[in-house]
């Protein structure tokens, strides 16, 4: 089956809707957010003018996939640095092609839009994606330690920033 990719627009906003839920149900389970819930999420963030660019796949004019990215600067060099945030497709359409199609159509962007890299993280407890990543020929980035502030420690470090 043939995979069209191309960049999202906000027509295609209940489209979105449905893949961002499916992505919260697959790795939050019952605790995902509503898809209301989302709808207002994706309308008041996702959407929002200066946001992040997300790449969508669909297979017979059906959304199967999609990549939230943006560009970054600076990079080695006069270039930006493509980042995907996420990679998904629905489970029903797994193995048909849909991720190998939407890192093509990131890459080919990431070239067009004169970034010299294209850069993205896996979770180490998902050894499906990494096999993915492998075997499109990806380097595993060994050298850089990823860093999170969240929830709770988050909301106490911000507080603690703006009180300097």
């Amino acid at each position: 089956m043939a995979v069209d990719v191309r960049l999202a627009i906000r027509a295609d906003r209940d489209e979105l809707v449905r893949l961002f839920h499916a992505i919260d149900v697959h790795y939050w389970g019952e605790a995902a957010p509503s898809r209301e819930a989302m709808a207002r999420h994706i309308d008041a963030a996702v959407l929002a003018p200066g946001s992040c660019e997300i790449a969508i796949a669909e297979q017979d004019g059906r959304a199967v996939g999609l990549a939230t990215f943006a560009v970054l600067y600076p990079a080695p060099g006069p270039g930006g640095q493509l980042f995907m945030k996420d990679l998904f497709t629905l489970a029903a359409a797994r193995g048909q092609g849909i991720g190998r199609a939407l890192m093509g159509f990131l890459a080919r962007l990431a070239v067009e839009r004169g970034c010299v890299r294209f850069d993205w993280t896996a979770g180490t407890d998902n050894p499906e994606a990494l096999a993915f990543y492998g075997r499109l020929g990806a380097r595993r980035v060994a050298e850089k330690v990823y860093y999170r502030f969240e929830g709770e420690t988050l909301r106490r470090f911000a507080e603690r920033a703006s009180a300097t």
